[in-house]
C-alpha cells in the first residue's frame, strides 16, 4: 500500500489528511510531521494517523511526500531530507505557493519526482479545486497516484505549464477568501438592518449555498442564472446595477492580478 508523509501540519495539510481519510485511505498509511506537537497530535486523535516531529522518520516512512511548510521553508525541508536518505524513489508534492520546482530540485540536488499542487481549503470537505504540474522525473504511476491523491478532496486539472500554477492560485487557491468577505460584508448589513447575529449568519450561509448549488445543477451560464434573478426595473436590477456602476467587475480582476502578482513575487523572493 503506498505510504504518504505529509512535512507540515498546517491547514491545507489538514485539509487533504481530512479529505483522504474520510474518502478511506488508510489511516495507517499517513504520518504527519510538525516541529510543535499541537497540530500534529490533534490530527493523530481526531483521525487515527502517524505523527511524529521528526521529518527524516515521516520521510523514511512514505512514498509521496507532502510538502505544506511554508514556501520559504522548503528549501531547509528538502536538503534536510535530501542529505540523509535515498530519495531516487521518492515523490515529492509541494502545496506551497510561490515555491517553484527548480527551486526544489536546487535544494534537493539529487534527481527526483516533483509534483507542484495548489488545492484550496474547501478540500476539507471533498469540495476542493487543485490542479497540478508534475516535472519531467514523475513516472505514469506517480502521477496517476497523486490525480488519485488530490481527486479524493476535490475536482482537479493537470496543467500544462508550470506558470499556470500561478492562474489556479488567483483563480481558486485564493478564491474562498473572495467569497467569504463577500459573505462577511453581506452579514454586516444584515446586522445594520436589525438581524441577529444568528440570524444573519444562516441567511448568508444559506444563500450563499444555495446559489453555489443553482449553478453547479445548471448547464446554464452563470450569467443567465444571474440575469434570471434580475427583473427589469425591480429591487435585485436595482442592486446589480449598483455593483456595475461601483466597478465590480475591475475591482474583482485588479483583486485576482494581485493574487497572481504575489504568486510571482513570492517565486522570485524564494530564489
Amino acid at each position: 500500500m503506498t505510504k504518504i508523509a505529509f512535512i507540515g501540519a498546517g491547514n491545507m495539510n489538514g485539509a487533504i489528511i481530512s479529505g483522504l481519510v474520510k474518502t478511506g485511505f488508510s489511516a495507517e498509511n499517513i504520518i504527519v510531521s510538525n516541529p510543535s506537537p499541537q497540530k500534529r497530535e490533534a490530527l493523530q486523535q481526531r483521525l487515527g494517523i502517524k505523527e511524529t516531529s521528526d521529518n527524516i522518520e515521516a520521510a523514511n516512512f512514505a512514498d509521496f511526500i507532502v510538502l505544506g511548510v511554508k514556501p520559504h521553508f522548503i528549501a531547509d525541508v528538502c536538503q534536510e531530507i535530501s542529505q540523509q536518505m535515498d530519495i531516487s524513489d521518492k515523490c515529492f508534492i509541494s502545496v506551497a505557493a510561490g515555491c517553484t520546482v527548480a527551486q526544489m530540485k536546487k535544494a534537493l540536488v539529487k534527481p527526483c519526482a516533483i509534483i507542484r499542487t495548489m488545492p484550496n481549503t474547501p478540500s476539507q470537505l471533498g469540495l476542493g479545486a487543485s490542479g497540478l504540474y508534475a516535472d519531467e522525473n514523475v513516472n505514469d504511476q506517480q502521477k496517476q497516484f497523486a490525480e488519485q491523491l488530490m481527486s479524493s478532496v476535490g475536482i482537479i486539472k493537470w496543467l500544462n505549464t508550470e506558470a499556470e500554477i500561478d492562474h489556479i492560485i488567483a483563480v481558486s487557491g485564493s478564491a474562498p477568501a473572495y467569497f467569504f468577505l463577500f459573505m462577511e460584508a453581506i452579514e454586516k448589513n444584515a446586522l445594520a438592518l436589525g438581524f441577529s447575529a444568528q440570524e444573519s449568519r444562516d441567511f448568508v450561509q444559506q444563500t450563499a449555498l444555495g446559489a453555489a448549488q443553482m449553478v453547479v445543477n445548471n448547464d446554464l451560464p452563470i450569467s443567465q442564472l444571474r440575469a434570471n434573478v434580475t427583473s427589469k426595473g425591480g429591487t435585485t436590477n436595482a442592486a446589480i446595477n449598483s455593483f456595475i456602476d461601483d466597478g465590480l467587475e475591475q475591482i474583482v480582476t485588479n483583486a485576482m492580478n494581485s493574487a497572481l502578482h504575489r504568486a510571482k513575487e513570492m517565486a522570485q523572493n524564494n530564489d
